[in-house]
């Protein structure tokens, strides 16, 4: 007998986190069950929440266990817009519905993407230092070197093998300064990675290694920040240090594998891709030793097709993972069920009120997360605490305080 979960509404709701802005697609079905998804919808990626409603009453009266129905139904609708914002509040609307079906079945969702490899994922630090350089959010800013250690010795504590950190030099005083330009930090779209900062990229990541000794796996962030050119330059200035990954979006394929080719460390890529037929080229041209999927933007059943694509030219896949904690349990099921899973990006300096907004957080010890057994993805958004903190209007798109002079 087939399962029905008939969808009665579609909603979005949103709450503040500081900085940015947490988004969730609520889709609740005649039966009274809910399914919840979570999205994003920060500076480059406007107005997912605009598509998600107008696509909303097509759901309505809609199967929500016939999920891929549904969404070849989005997608022939959409088609003269097909990917970016469009694709990504396709992708939030599909794993809502695959939140439900799983309710639906009472089951956990991973059931739904095969039954799970693992129950225990590996996970790394991700915006390590990062976050903490953006003040007053955290609670333990980071304005210079001393600032560095603790967050290497935290980690150390909590029992992480793995962090991610992206390119800060020190000034003279101690003080650090980040540098993204391929996100206007700063204004220059010649992104060109000059000595100077690869030297105090490579002091960066020397004090970190020192800090945190030879067992620490390091990973490195530039996506989008250079031009072939500049990624080579850096290459070269830090080939020798054992990171981890380099990881890099650089949106040509050839370009890339041309980088792959020319690096010890291994090469990842791919998070802001959307669809497989986006990520083919770089499986084809063996570009990447590691693919990173973004299973928000994609959703998570097209994110495992993505995923069975790299494991045919045996690449590993990872997770872009550096929203709320419902993408975490999001992403947890997803990493359960791929074999050729190499590690789970999770993002652990977080707001307070993050134990306020979710029913259930991810249990995270000693660097690896265990698997969530409740069903659907085991996790909701708690609809009266998103209420207390209100989203912030245009988060990340009212910058202009922050703002260098374009000329």
């Amino acid at each position: 007998m087939t399962s029905r979960a008939i969808i009665s509404n579609v909603e979005v709701l949103a709450c503040s986190n500081s900085w940015r802005n947490f988004h969730f697609v609520k889709i609740t079905a005649e039966n009274g069950l809910v399914g919840w998804s979570e999205f994003d919808e920060f500076f480059g990626m406007p107005h997912v929440s605009s598509v998600i409603q107008n696509l909303a009453p097509r759901l309505i009266g809609q199967n929500a266990v016939h999920h891929q129905a549904i969404r070849q139904d989005l997608l022939n609708v959409t088609r003269p817009g097909a990917g970016g914002v469009v694709g990504q509040a396709i992708g939030s609307i599909e794993n809502a519905l695959i939140d439900l079906h799983a309710k639906t079945l009472d089951v956990p969702a991973y059931i739904l993407l095969g039954g799970k490899i693992r129950s225990k994922i590996r996970v790394y630090w991700s915006h390590f230092v990062s976050h903490r350089a953006r003040i007053g959010h955290f609670g333990k800013d980071i304005t210079d070197v001393g600032g560095v250690r603790e967050n290497v010795q935290d980690a150390l504590k909590d029992g992480y093998t793995g962090v991610k950190t992206n390119v800060f030099n020190y000034l003279e005083d101690g003080s650090t300064r980040g540098w993204a330009p391929g996100f206007g930090r700063p204004f220059d779209p010649s992104r060109n990675a000059e000595r100077k900062l690869r030297r105090g990229l490579r002091e960066h990541l020397q004090l970190i290694r020192s800090e945190a000794g030879e067992d620490m796996d390091i990973m490195l962030d530039l996506n989008f920040n250079s031009r072939p050119e500049g990624y080579l330059s850096i290459l070269r200035d830090i080939d020798d240090l054992g990171l981890f990954w380099l990881e890099l979006d650089v949106l040509d394929a050839k370009a890339l594998s041309m980088i792959r080719a020319k690096s010890q460390t291994p090469i990842a890529s791919c998070e802001t891709l959307i669809g497989l037929h986006q990520f083919v080229p770089f499986f084809e041209r063996q570009a990447v030793d590691v693919a990173i999927i973004d299973t928000l933007w994609n959703g998570m059943w097209q994110s495992m097709h993505i995923a069975a694509a790299a494991d045919a030219y045996d690449v590993n896949v990872a997770c872009h993972n550096f929203y709320g904690h419902l993408s975490t349990m999001m992403n947890a099921h997803f990493c359960a069920a791929v074999p050729n899973l190499r590690i789970m990006e999770t993002d652990v300096d977080r707001v307070a009120w993050d134990k306020e907004i979710f029913t259930h957080l991810p249990d995270i010890k000693d660097g690896y997360m265990t698997v969530p057994e409740r069903p659907g993805w085991g996790t909701e958004p708690v609809e009266e605490a998103l209420k207390k903190y209100p989203p912030i209007p245009d988060a990340g798109l009212a910058r202009a305080a922050h703002r260098e002079s374009f000329v």
